[in-house]
């Protein structure tokens, strides 16, 4: 729009100057019997002459008036017509700029590609051309412009020269290196962090590897040794000291239940997530044939909705619903008619997912410690578990940028609901 503008200004400003100097030329050729104007009458003695002055014409207030700088060269690319804007723009007076190249008033490290640029254009061999440049003031400021020029030729074709606008970009651009500079700062905090949770990820494997391996042998050995004393000691042990044998036997047995769930925990946070849609439905089948495997005795209705989907990692995605139906499974165990139940709603454009169950449930007043590692509600002696379990769940889902929430009350049972995806 700037370009046609100034081509639109710059016609009529060599227009109207071809004109008046036509105007300005006495006619050598006048018709035959073509009477002269007749002479003005003299003023009368005494009287004051004032000439008129002469009227601006309304096109140059509309030139000077455009906040862009537009110029016009002639075939040698030399600046022969300039609005009044240059001179805010570089501190130069139109009488300082004319018939001096733009190229000169430019950083030196772009005068060599604007002048290829506007060689190009005189020759014809580009028809428009549009660039960023640095220009220098007069003050020595070096401000960014915009120019947008086109090459235009004179009706029978011989002459060429180059017509366009300048527009001002600097503050433009100061956002641009502002960005810049900042992307780059927040890429450089974004690599020194990923340093840091590469180091931790690190040190937490060489705990896993240490509690593993290392916790695992002395937790063996109590368990043999004692195992061994019970067997050699025989009948000469009394009741009593079978019995603490056999708490022995159990507590480290708890102990490495517990070492596995830490490790599963741990192993949850650091594997890569892939996602792709899976069938929800189906995992949560298999999980309950695996717990009817287990215990054919027990007489559970389970509910599943079938087909439901969701995108979000396999492996993962089956241990989140094996920690809460089994939960669910565990919790029912003294209800008489026991049920347990996984569907789905829509939320908010989002899908949620709920398993429920009409089991021993919980005082919300305590729901907060739900979901933190070792943190239980219940006592072992009613029902065993690590307190790992829901602790595994929520990490599952808040690395699928989700979250999980719970409804209970004591002996009426729980849901816990939750989403995948924000």
């Amino acid at each position: 729009m700037a370009l046609l503008l100034a081509g639109l200004i710059l016609g009529h400003l060599l227009g109207s100057r071809s004109a008046r100097a036509r105007s300005a030329r006495p006619d050598r050729h006048e018709r035959p019997g073509t009477t002269e104007a007749a002479t003005p009458p003299a003023p009368l003695a005494g009287a004051a002459v004032s000439a008129p002055a002469p009227a601006r014409p309304p096109y140059l207030e509309v030139v000077d008036s455009v906040h862009q700088v537009l110029f016009r060269t002639d075939t040698e690319g030399r600046l022969v017509l300039l609005n009044d804007y240059w001179n805010a723009l570089s501190g130069y007076t139109l009488e300082q700029s004319r018939d001096r190249p733009l190229c000169d008033f430019l950083h030196p490290d772009d005068r060599a590609r604007a002048r290829d640029a506007l060689r190009d254009l005189l020759r014809g061999e580009l028809p428009t051309w549009t660039g960023e440049l640095r220009l220098r003031t007069r003050g020595g400021e070096i401000r960014w412009i915009e120019v947008d020029c086109c090459r235009v030729t004179e009706k029978d074709g011989a002459d060429a020269w180059v017509a366009g606008a300048l527009d001002d970009i600097s503050a433009r651009k100061i956002a641009e290196l502002s960005l810049r500079n900042l992307n780059q700062e927040l890429e450089a905090r974004v690599r020194a962090r990923t340093a840091e949770l590469e180091a931790a990820n690190r040190e937490l494997e060489a705990f896993s590897y240490s509690v593993s391996h290392d916790l695992r042998a002395p937790l063996r050995a109590i368990d043999g040794f004692a195992r061994i004393l019970a067997d050699d000691a025989g009948e000469r042990l009394e009741p009593a000291q079978r019995e603490q044998l056999e708490r022995i036997r159990s507590a480290a047995e708890r102990m490495a239940v517990l070492i596995d769930a830490m490790i599963d925990l741990a192993s949850v946070t650091r594997q890569p997530l892939r996602r792709e849609t899976v069938d929800l439905s189906q995992l949560a089948e298999s999980v309950i044939r695996e717990l009817h495997a287990e215990e054919p005795e027990r007489k559970v209705v389970v509910e599943i909705t079938r087909d439901l989907t969701a995108s979000a990692d396999p492996s993962l995605a089956h241990v989140l619903l094996d920690n809460l139906l089994r939960n669910a499974w565990k919790f029912t165990r003294r209800a008489p008619d026991a049920r347990i139940g996984f569907g789905a709603r829509r939320e908010g454009g989002r899908t949620v997912y709920c398993v429920e169950d009409n089991g021993a449930g919980f005082d919300m007043t305590y729901a907060d410690k739900l979901f933190k590692p070792f943190q239980r509600l219940h006592a072992q002696s009613e029902f065993p578990g690590t307190g790992i379990g829901l602790a595994t769940v929520q990490r599952i889902i808040e690395r699928h940028d989700g979250r999980i929430w719970v409804d209970a009350r004591p002996g009426a049972g729980a849901r816990f609901c939750f989403v995948l995806g924000r």
